[in-house]
């Protein structure tokens, strides 16, 4: 199983290619794929990447962890859960606490 992911060109912030083929900033709402899948996904992620939208899109593998679907990687855990300092992490969050 694998989602894939870019970063949003105008912000730099981690986005999630959902089923719709929209840039999502929810790890939750990404499309989870089959290996056939996430290269279609990946030529599609090029065009946006051709029209400036996001940048360096590259497939994740993901696994069930707990009965909810979480990166493999411990680098891609760490690009889920957000910034890890600065006013950007407090931002991050203030956000998780209200939803």
């Amino acid at each position: 199983m694998q989602i894939v992911t870019a970063n949003r060109l105008i912000d730099g912030r981690v986005v999630f290619r959902d089923a719709d083929g929209r840039w999502v900033e929810s790890f939750a709402a990404a499309a989870v794929l089959d290996a056939a899948a996430a290269t279609a996904a990946l030529e599609a992620a090029g065009r946006d990447v051709a029209v400036r939208l996001i940048v360096e899109p590259y497939a994740v593998d993901v696994i069930s962890e707990d009965g909810r679907l979480a990166p493999k990687a411990m680098r891609e855990k760490i690009r889920v859960s957000g910034p890890t300092s600065g006013s950007e992490a407090a931002a991050h969050a203030a956000l998780s606490r209200a939803a």
